[in-house]
Formats: structure tokens, C-alpha cells, sequence
């Protein structure tokens, strides 16, 4: 995998070979920073966001547009967003502060290499793999194609859940592991913004499953009800 540097302090030492295969979490009781409280959903901190758009309405379906090349054009606006967010943040995320890639509560997620072996590794290498998994697959023009008249592939809607599901576990590390550094940054209403913008279209498309997004539910509701 090549080519996303967003996150330097990566180490391939820092990946240990496990028994079985899937890119799915697993709860391991592993929590980076030990947070009791959930800082996010205060609600001085839900009510701040840096647009007030009709997600709604940005996330839909235009008429007439279609649905492979919006979910395409949406994919690689994502992934810039989202590189560049995890890239102003990425010196807080190392192996010594962040040992397991994690989400709220108890949920740690783990990598399937090329062989189907998986990884448990620090956030910043999955995350690492995840970013590069994802640039190669925007950059290969069997998969987004990007010439007039090209088509895109059998089961590519399948790959787009399994990048969007990639976009959502590095925002859920941000907010369980990094979201102390998120506010000392002034970066909150930007990050809420964009994670409410991801949901939705989410939601919109049918790329997320309810267990996908169950550990961040008190989010995704509590940001719904700010509209």
C-alpha cells in the first residue's frame, strides 16, 4: 500500500499478527485515554459547528445526477477533508499515546493485511493503512474512473462502504483519543460539521450498518438534534 504520509510516527514494528480475518471491531476493553465523561456531547460543545447548510439537502441525490459518480465525487471530498483533519492532529496520535486504533467505550479496531491476516496496531499505523488503502483505490482508474464514458466496476458501491466505514472509525479515534487537543485547537466546529456531514450522507446512501455506527449513536443524535 502506498503513497498517504499523513501520519509519519507510524511503525510497521507496531502491528501484531492475530488468528483470524475481518476488518469489523472487536471489543477488547482498550481505551486509549481512559475517558469516563464524553467531552463532545456537552452541549457547549455540539452546539458549535461552522456551517448551518441543509445537510440534508447537500447530501442528496441531485436530479438527474448519477448515483455512482455522486457517491464517487463525495468519496474523494471525504478523503481530502478528512486526511487533512487527522493530518492537523497527527503528532498527538503515536504509538506510545494512542497503542490500539480505538473508538468509545471499549471498541478497538483491527486491520486485514493482504493476506487476510489481522492486524492489531497502534492508531497511527491503521490509520496509516487506512488512508493509503483508500488513496490507491481513488487513484485506480478501474475503480474511479475518471474519463468521459468510463463505467465503474461490479460491487463498486462495496468498496465505498468499506472506505466510508474507514472515514467514520478515524473520526469516532478523534473523538474518543484526540478530542481534548480537538478543542485546545479551536478545531470542534469543524470536525462536528464534517462528521455530521459524513453521517447523513451516510445515512442518505445506505453505506453505514446500524452496528457500524452504534458506538457513536449518543453522537449522531445528539448533533441531529442541533439542527
Amino acid at each position: 500500500m502506498g503513497g498517504c504520509h499523513s501520519y509519519p510516527s507510524a511503525k510497521k514494528e507496531d502491528s501484531k499478527t492475530l488468528q483470524s480475518s475481518d476488518i469489523s471491531s472487536e471489543k477488547l476493553g482498550i481505551n486509549n485515554n481512559n475517558l469516563e465523561e464524553r467531552p463532545y456531547l456537552l452541549q457547549q460543545n455540539l452546539s458549535q459547528q461552522v456551517t448551518r447548510t441543509d445537510m440534508v439537502a447537500l447530501t442528496a441525490l441531485p436530479p438527474g445526477v448519477d448515483r455512482a459518480e455522486w457517491l464517487a465525487s463525495n468519496t474523494v471530498a471525504f478523503f481530502k477533508q478528512i486526511n487533512l483533519f487527522s493530518s492537523a492532529l497527527s503528532e498527538f496520535c503515536t504509538p506510545s499515546t494512542c497503542p490500539t486504533a480505538c473508538g468509545p467505550g471499549d471498541t478497538v479496531y483491527v486491520w486485514t493485511d493482504d493476506h487476510g491476516r489481522k492486524l492489531k496496531c497502534s492508531a497511527p499505523l491503521y490509520f496509516d493503512y487506512a488512508m493509503s488503502y483508500i488513496q490507491e483505490l481513488l487513484t485506480d482508474e478501474e475503480v474511479f474512473p475518471t474519463k468521459a464514458g468510463s463505467v465503474f466496476p461490479t460491487g463498486f458501491v462495496f468498496l465505498v462502504q468499506k472506505v466510508f466505514l474507514l472515514f467514520f472509525r478515524t473520526l469516532a479515534h478523534i473523538y474518543w483519543s484526540h478530542y481534548k487537543e480537538t478543542l485546545a485547537l479551536g478545531l470542534h466546529p469543524h470536525l462536528n460539521t464534517l462528521f455530521t456531514h459524513l453521517t447523513l450522507f451516510c445515512q442518505q446512501h445506505g453505506l453505514l450498518d446500524p452496528e457500524d455506527t452504534e458506538p457513536m449513536q449518543d453522537l449522531i443524535t445528539a448533533l441531529g438534534q442541533q439542527s
